[in-house]
Parts: structure tokens; C-alpha cells; sequence
């Protein structure tokens, strides 16, 4: 008996030893096909819908380049329909949308092209539930883009930047995927030789974009390195020609107030050497309606012609109860402006316009650059030098869009002056480092050969009595018997560019940042650093007898 039990319990010994390597193995089994599984790429593949959202009957999903859009596009029939927002603010902004008149108006650089609305499907413009779309077809007659249609969900894909592309090649067959990550659901295959579209680099995984609009993730490793690259491109367009002088433009103001100002034209510029362009202020906007008020002489252009000068006549918006917005929306308006301003160069001989529209309002932006696109028109048309002023770039003056003007415009002027203006605290009108800062900004979006620079005449005396700061400006001669009278002796500041006066008087503190032949020699030297078009001045009779001379000593050595 005894015997008999110890082999049984050797028989129960051994079973348990067998399950426990059993289990054992089954486990270290287990933990392997984890491991080897975490390894394993998953093939789920993305629902589609889910991805890019289902579109209601009738729309379609949009995806611009590497973004889904929350907007849709439409579809009827075969026609497929963008938003006119959309196309405007990513492909083409010359899309303008007419109210009053209910069309999309678009300027090339020889014609005023008009797209009557309907709120019937199969139109060029639909107009539905107030919301306005313009056809495909319509779009790629101005723009450059291709575009894909596909299904489930119905979608539409548009590809609108050719030149300056971040592209990789796929080195072998792969998966793009929604995230990074091999477990991350799979969008679509690529091949190798494909391209795609170089967004983002993450540390193992690269964000991409494919032609056909699949945004997503695919291993850094498979992918040759980022490039940069131009597409070819066949499509044409009617590009802008420009009206500019072969030498540096040397321009002045001339404020004209009344017309009896005409007949000083020879007393204004009798020292004045070395000029070529002089814009009197003639024009201004007198009522929404467009018409203008007109201080202009026949007189006069003859005889700054006989002076070897070319006149730009300057247009302006300074009436204050008239809402430059509310002008300029308006196609009758701005037509009425460009007619009269046309024909009155043609009657008077003026060689160009000066657009001079100040504080507009971040609502009258898109009017306005369809009034610069409108009136270019009948410029170029009639021979007329198109120029427009600009404040020194501001992230407030962006809708102002000086990208846009430069391509429309003959000569986007700068106003390289009001760094300190009334109601501001003390300081320079145009410091130098200021200006030339604006110089810089502005040259990211225009051309230098079409820039020009303006530069201030004119300071302010600034006057704090008691905490209380006030100003007033004065020109050169005026500053230069202020400084005498009290007897104060200017020191130059190179921070700034400009001799620097202050005296105490009555209880009141006086500061001038003078401008003078020294510190316009520093600014006009920017325009030979920079290869600006030119320099304009604000204004003629604030000058003192020697600036002339050192602002063409200046430009001719640009």
C-alpha cells in the first residue's frame, strides 16, 4: 500500500509539472504573438464617410489643397458649384461679388468681365439661400487649378499651388494612414514612384497629402527626402503690363485748396530741381454717388509740361461725412469716379492718377482693390500712369493688401510718415529706423522697382504743459525760426536718424524731431539700398531752399 501511494503521488507530481510547463509556454506563446502583433500592421481601412463627413443630398465635400474644408461645394447635373467666399479667399480674388447688381464682376487687365446671378441652378452664378457659388467651369476660366471628382462620399478635389510645392517620392509600395502609427487605420495605397504632397515631419512618420486629396501619415522611411519643386503648367492668363518712367521718379504734392492755388505753380517750384512728377490734390469724392469735386487747370498742366514735369492728378476721400465704404461698394459709384477722372485727363493732358484714400475701414478693402483693379483698366487704356499711397505696413492696414495693388497698379507709394501724429504721445514724424522698417515690410509684397518712397517736408512742435501733450505741424523754415528765436542748438541722434531739439518755455516742455537736409539724405539713401522706383515728398512749400539738391544728389546715385 504504501508503495502503491508513493507512485501516485510521483504520477500527480509529474502532471502538475507537465501542466505548469505547459502553461508556461502558453504563456511565453502568448506574450510573443503580442509581441509579434504589436509589430503587425493593421489593414483595417478607413470608412471613408467617416473621414471626410457624409454630405447632404445635393453637396459635395471640398478639399483645397491639403485641407478639408468645413464648407461644401454644390453639384447639379454635371455642373459642380464653389462658394464665392471660398474661391475669393483661397484661389482667386478678383471673384467680386456685385450686390446691388446681383453678379460677379472679375477684372483682367483689359476688361471688366460681368456674371449675371440666378437663383436657377445650371447658371454661371447661383445664388442659393443667399448664399452665392460660382461654377467650376467659371472659375478655371481666370484661375490655374486642376480638380478631381470622386464618390462615396461624393467629393470634389481641387489643387490650386503649383510652383514652390514641398514634394517626396514614395520609395515602395505603402499605406497612407489616418494618424501615425501602423495600428492607425489605412486611407489609401501609393506606389512607389508616386508623389505626394510634403506637409508635416513627425519623428518616425511624415503628414502628406496626395493628389487626389487624402491627407494623412506614411513612414518617414519610405519617403525620399523634402523638395521643393514647380509643377508645369499650361494654362495662360493675361498678365499686367506697366506704365513706368525710365528714370527714378521724383515726385512732390502739391496741396491745392482752391483754384486760385493753380496760378502759383511757378512760385511753388521755383527752386524745386531736379523734380519730374508733381501731383496737385484736384480731386475729391463729394457724395456716395461717386461725382467729384474738381479744383483742376488746364492751365496748370501746361505749364508744368513746359517745366519737364508730368502731372499725376491726386483723387482723395477726405470729406468726412462721405463713407468711402459705402462709395466704393457700389459699381455706379466707382464707375462714375474712373469716367470723370478719365475723361478730365484727357481734357486737361494729365499723365497719370494719384489714388489717395486713407483710413479705410477693414469693410472697404475688397471695394477698394476693385476699384484700383476697375480704374487700372481705363488708365492703361488712355496712357495714364496709375499710383496709389499707401500708410508704412500695420498689422491694421493688412486688408489694404498691398500684394494685390502691386500687381495692378503702375506705383504703390509709401507714406513714410505719421510715426507719432496728433493725439499720439511725443516722437519723430518718420524716424529712420521706422521708415526704413516700412520699406522692408512693403517690399514682401511689391516689387522695388515700383515702390516709391515718400518723405515728410514737414515735423510737429510738440508742447507738453502740465502732463497734457499737443502738436502742430510746421514746415522746415518755420523749425529752423524756432529753433533761433529761443536760441537752442540741435543735437543729432543717430537712434533716429533726424537732429533733436527741446527747450522749456512758459511752463511748457517743447520737443521737435527735425527734418532737414540731413536726416532726408539718410531716408533718400534707402531708395539706392533698396532699388526703389523713386521718392515723393509731403509737401511742396514745407521744404527748405537745399533739400532739392540732396535729394537728386542722393537719387542719382541709385
Amino acid at each position: 500500500m504504501r508503495k502503491s501511494s508513493t507512485t501516485q503521488r510521483r504520477k500527480q507530481l509529474v502532471s502538475i509539472m507537465v501542466v505548469g510547463i505547459l502553461i508556461l509556454v502558453l504563456a511565453v506563446a502568448g506574450i510573443g504573438i503580442h509581441i509579434i502583433s504589436k509589430y503587425i500592421p493593421s489593414k483595417e481601412q478607413m470608412n471613408l464617410t467617416e473621414y471626410y463627413g457624409q454630405p447632404a443630398e445635393g453637396e459635395m465635400v471640398l478639399v483645397l489643397g491639403t485641407d478639408i474644408m468645413e464648407e461644401r461645394a454644390l453639384k447639379s447635373g454635371d455642373q459642380i458649384y464653389l462658394p464665392q467666399d471660398i474661391v475669393s479667399t483661397y484661389l482667386n480674388q478678383r471673384y467680386y461679388w456685385d450686390s446691388g447688381n446681383q453678379q460677379i464682376l472679375y477684372a483682367t487687365p483689359s476688361s471688366l468681365e460681368k456674371f449675371p446671378a440666378s437663383e436657377a441652378e445650371g447658371g454661371e452664378v447661383w445664388v442659393r439661400d443667399g448664399k452665392v457659388y460660382l461654377s467650376l467651369s467659371l472659375v478655371q476660366k481666370y484661375t490655374d487649378l486642376d480638380f478631381y471628382e470622386y464618390q462615396e462620399p461624393a467629393r470634389v478635389v481641387i489643387r490650386h499651388e503649383f510652383t514652390g510645392v514641398n514634394v517626396a517620392t514614395v520609395k515602395k509600395d505603402t499605406s497612407i494612414r489616418y494618424r501615425g502609427g501602423i495600428k492607425s487605420p489605412v486611407l489609401t495605397e501609393v506606389k512607389k514612384g508616386d508623389t505626394l504632397i510634403y506637409m508635416q515631419a513627425l519623428e518616425d512618420w511624415v503628414q502628406v497629402s496626395t493628389m487626389d486629396g487624402y491627407i494623412g501619415y506614411v513612414q518617414k522611411k519610405v519617403l525620399s527626402d523634402m523638395e521643393t519643386t514647380d509643377f508645369e503648367r499650361d494654362f495662360e492668363k493675361e498678365d499686367y503690363t506697366y506704365l513706368t518712367m525710365e528714370d527714378k521718379v521724383n515726385m512732390t504734392w502739391h496741396q491745392i485748396t482752391n483754384t486760385d492755388a493753380n496760378a502759383y505753380l511757378d512760385d511753388m517750384t521755383a527752386n524745386a530741381s531736379g523734380l519730374n512728377v508733381i501731383s496737385p490734390t484736384w480731386f475729391y469724392i463729394q457724395d456716395t454717388a461717386g461725382n467729384l469735386g474738381d479744383l483742376s487747370s488746364a492751365d496748370y498742366v501746361a505749364q508744368a509740361h513746359q517745366k519737364g514735369l508730368k502731372v499725376w492728378g491726386l483723387v482723395d476721400n477726405f470729406t468726412a461725412e462721405i463713407s468711402t465704404t459705402e462709395t466704393l461698394s457700389q459699381l455706379s459709384s466707382r464707375q462714375n469716379i474712373i469716367q470723370y477722372l478719365i475723361q478730365r485727363a484727357a481734357e486737361i493732358g494729365m499723365d497719370g492718377i494719384n489714388v489717395d484714400f486713407e483710413t479705410l475701414s477693414e469693410d472697404a478693402g475688397p471695394h477698394f482693390l476693385e476699384f484700383l483693379r476697375e480704374l487700372s483698366i481705363e488708365c492703361h487704356k488712355n496712357n495714364l500712369v496709375l499710383s496709389v499711397d499707401n500708410p508704412v505696413p500695420e498689422d491694421f492696414t493688412s486688408h489694404y493688401d498691398r500684394r494685390e495693388q502691386g500687381l495692378v497698379v503702375d506705383y504703390v507709394v509709401i507714406m513714410g510718415y505719421d510715426e507719432h501724429y496728433v493725439g499720439s504721445d511725443a516722437g519723430s514724424v518718420a524716424s529712420l529706423p521706422w521708415v526704413e522698417q516700412g520699406v522692408e515690410d512693403t517690399l514682401k509684397e511689391v516689387p522695388a522697382q515700383r515702390t516709391v518712397l515718400a518723405v515728410p517736408f514737414y515735423t510737429r512742435l510738440w508742447k507738453t504743459t502740465g502732463g497734457a501733450v499737443t502738436s502742430e505741424a510746421i514746415g522746415m523754415s518755420e523749425t529752423q525760426r524756432i529753433l533761433t528765436e529761443n536760441q537752442v542748438e540741435p543735437v543729432w541722434d543717430g537712434s533716429v536718424g533726424q537732429n533733436y531739439a527741446e527747450f522749456e518755455k512758459d511752463n511748457t516742455t517743447y520737443q521737435i524731431w527735425i527734418e532737414d537736409a540731413q536726416s532726408l539724405e539718410e531716408k533718400v539713401k534707402l531708395i539706392s539700398k533698396y532699388d526703389l522706383a523713386g521718392v515723393a515728398q509731403w509737401r511742396l512749400g514745407f521744404e527748405s531752399s537745399d533739400i532739392w539738391s540732396t535729394i537728386s544728389e542722393n537719387l542719382k546715385t541709385s
